[in-house]
C-alpha cells in the first residue's frame, strides 16, 4: 500500500536502501588499509607476525583491537522520506 505519490513498495525499498548502505560502511570500516605495523599504534606492543600475515594492514594488536570493537558508537541515522513539515514548505 503506498501513500501519496510514493509506489507500492517504496517504504520496503527505503528500508533495503538503508540497510545495504549500513552494511557497506561496516565492512568499509573494517578492512585495514595500507602496511601492517610491527608494533601497535595504541600501546606500543609488539603486533606478533602470525597476526599481521592473517590480518595484512592491521594496525593495534590483539587486546586494543578488542578494547576498540568493545565500544559502541551511536551516530544518527539518515531520514530518507523527510519530515512532513519540510515537504508541506
Amino acid at each position: 500500500m503506498a501513500g501519496g505519490w510514493a509506489k507500492d513498495g517504496a517504504v520496503s525499498e527505503q528500508i533495503e536502501a538503508s540497510i545495504t548502505d549500513e552494511l557497506a560502511r561496516m565492512k568499509a570500516q573494517r578492512q585495514p588499509v595500507g602496511e601492517s605495523l610491527t608494533h601497535c599504534a595504541e600501546c606500543e606492543e609488539e603486533i606478533p607476525e602470525a597476526r599481521r600475515l592473517a590480518r595484512p594492514g592491521v594496525k593495534l594488536c590483539i587486546e586494543c583491537q578488542q578494547e576498540r570493537d568493545g565500544q559502541h558508537k551511536s551516530r544518527a541515522g539518515i531520514n530518507r522520506r523527510g519530515s512532513k513539515d519540510s515537504q508541506l514548505k
